[in-house]
């Protein structure tokens, strides 16, 4: 490897009613809110300046709008592998609701009825990762809150059902991925700085 360390750059999108209200959006492809449009620029003044070889962003609106806003929209690349995790029967509703009707549930651990598998999402995070290493340079994605988490844990080698539920992710966040000094291990650089949001 070179003697530069990559950074992987993870952008979460913009706010959204569904993500203002905790209602789990999946597929369902939701436009930013007014404040999400300030906070999406307000997250690219925040990565204004970095360099890098690569964006992608998932094809939902709400991600690449935010890409967009930020200022990456005309380099950003659509991958389908970065779409947030399909909810299946659980899509629109918040965690109190599916908890009512299954005390207990826990997305990571539980996985939704007629929505896609943990190992599933974490095939597409594979993918994905796989695509970002092949990369010379610094990556940003942009994407939604529980692929990237998933992701982040897959970056680590780690099992998200360990850590998936405690790594959480703000709208409009920046977190960074990288390597240890010897290159020996990945690491997390920076996790959910919201401080450029309004």
């Amino acid at each position: 490897m070179s003697e530069a360390f990559p950074v992987i750059t993870l952008a979460r999108h913009g706010e959204t009613a569904w993500s203002l209200s905790g209602q789990h959006t999946g597929l369902t492809d939701l436009p930013l809110t007014d404040r999400g449009v300030a906070n999406a620029k307000a997250l690219g003044e925040r990565l204004r300046g970095i360099s890098v070889a690569k964006v992608f962003t998932s094809p939902l609106q709400r991600a690449h709008k935010t890409a967009e806003l930020a200022g990456f929209g005309a380099v950003a690349e659509v991958d389908g592998d970065l779409v947030e995790w399909d909810y299946g029967k659980y899509e629109g509703l918040t965690t109190p609701q599916i908890r009512a009707e299954r005390p207990g549930w826990e997305l990571f651990h539980d996985g939704c009825p007629g929505g896609e598998t943990l190992e599933q999402v974490s095939a597409r995070a594979d993918r994905v990762i796989a695509k970002v290493r092949a990369v010379k340079g610094n990556v940003l994605i942009f994407s939604s809150g529980h692929i990237l988490r998933v992701f982040a844990a897959r970056w680590l080698g780690a099992d998200p059902r360990l850590i998936g539920h405690y790594i959480i992710l703000g709208t409009a966040s920046v977190s960074e991925l990288g390597y240890d000094r010897d290159w020996n291990k990945p690491v997390v650089r920076l996790w959910n700085e919201t401080r450029h949001a309004v």
